[in-house]
């Protein structure tokens, strides 16, 4: 019987084949934590009385929710964390460099076949080079930091195909919306998804980026891409044979599998408030909106931005419309400053921010008010996510959400 990638990935790492439903002891190649979670990390490792770190430098720290600091309590999380840091030998620290999922990979610490935990639930990113990466809670970080391994449970596989070309104003942001709404919001739950078809193939790893981010939003423990040579330059690596090998078999077994013709597929919005109700942006067309945000860790890459300047072209912000530009990292910042994008958008009226979480988690960088309505390329829009749990998110891709700001309204890209 052949194996699915999360199940080589697995077997791999244990030493022998391994099949769903399987608990394993893993050897844990990176972890991540953030700073919202530092102070609770730290305090549960030393509960436990670990004396050091397994490994100082698989360890990575990013100060990325709290920055710039919004409230007085932040700066304790940044104390903290500092002095966890100092204590135990830390190097990979990086402080408001950017969102921790995008620096991950950016700043080269997952490569494909590695097995990596994050405190935070969108740490499934990282699946954009295959690699198995899930989030966890502060309790299982505090153990993986102590003794570098975790236990878990091998997960059933759904069967992800894309075929065909993509429409012109459709992006891998739509694909995964469309995809969460068919599943729904527990349709994946503890379940990998594997992404596969020329549409996939034909994707940059940015956008494979945006759908293994939001893999979790219909409950998957992780999503999974085959390695290739976009993925070998995005991670500055020659892949070996294992890591090419990191592909379905024709004869593995998977719980289900879907199928999408590219050609199909429509511009879609993920309305208030779940980030399963998804509707074409035809159906909402005309409804006025007050903010549009264009960033985080799902959709602030400089492809992003880049599609965002290419609609807002010669074009200005509608009145009374604030359009909210956050980077995903200060290498995206500095890249999109220096091919002019920023300047496109800045002339079009956009605030351009510090690269970050901001907005996305409600913390700093444009909050809402009861009654108010903004368009958005982050994962989610819970009630209250963005500002007062009145405020109407609908999710959206950058090109969405850049005609969006133009015309002041709920529009379809051209």
């Amino acid at each position: 019987m052949g194996q699915t990638i999360i199940e080589k990935i697995v077997s791999r790492n244990v030493g022998h084949e391994v099949k769903p439903g399987d608990i394993v002891t893993v050897q844990v190649d990176r972890v991540m934590i953030h700073d919202i979670f530092i102070p609770f990390v730290a305090e549960k490792f030393e509960e436990m009385g670990f004396k050091k770190l397994w490994d100082p430098d698989k360890v990575v720290l990013i100060y990325d929710h709290l920055v710039p600091a919004s409230q007085v309590d932040d700066t304790r999380h940044f104390r903290i964390g500092n002095e966890f840091v100092k204590k135990y030998g830390m190097k990979n620290v990086h402080r408001s460099d950017g969102i921790c999922h995008q620096l991950m990979t950016e700043a080269l610490y997952v490569k494909p076949g590695d097995i990596v935990f994050g405190t935070d639930s969108h740490t499934t990113t990282y699946g954009c080079v295959g690699a198995f990466s899930s989030g966890i809670g502060y309790t299982e970080m505090a153990s993986i930091l102590g003794t570098g391994t975790m236990w878990i449970k091998v997960p059933e596989t759904i069967k992800i195909v894309i075929e065909g070309e993509l429409p012109s104003n459709v992006t891998s942001k739509d694909v995964i919306l469309r995809l969460i709404g068919d599943l729904r919001a527990d349709g994946a739950t503890y379940q990998a998804l594997e992404f596969s078809g020329d549409t996939v193939e034909n994707m940059s790893v940015a956008s494979r980026m945006t759908m293994a981010n939001m893999a979790i939003e219909a409950g998957a423990k992780c999503a999974l891409f085959t390695p290739d040579e976009k993925t070998a330059e995005y991670c500055q690596i020659r892949l070996t044979e294992k890591e090419r090998s990191l592909s379905g078999d024709e004869d593995a077994s998977y719980v289900r599998t879907i199928r999408y013709h590219a050609e199909e597929l429509v511009p879609v919005l993920a309305c208030p408030s779940q980030v399963d109700n998804i509707h074409p942006v035809s159906e909402y067309e005309g409804i006025s909106i007050d903010q549009v945000f264009i960033g985080s860790c799902t959709n602030g890459r400089l492809e992003d931005l880049q599609n965002a300047a290419a609609i807002l072209k010669g074009k200005k912000v509608a009145p009374f419309v604030k359009l909210i530009v956050t980077p995903a990292s200060r290498k995206i910042y500095q890249q999109a400053l220096s091919d002019g994008t920023l300047a496109v958008l800045a002339g079009a009226g956009a605030i351009i921010t510090h690269p970050g979480c901001g907005l996305c988690c409600g913390r700093a960088g444009g909050i809402l008010s009861d009654g108010e309505r903004v368009v958005a390329t982050n994962n989610r829009n819970f009630l209250g996510r963005m500002g007062t749990s009145k405020v109407e998110i609908f999710l959206a891709s950058p090109a969405t959400a850049a005609a969006c700001a133009a015309a002041g309204k709920i529009v379809v890209p051209d």
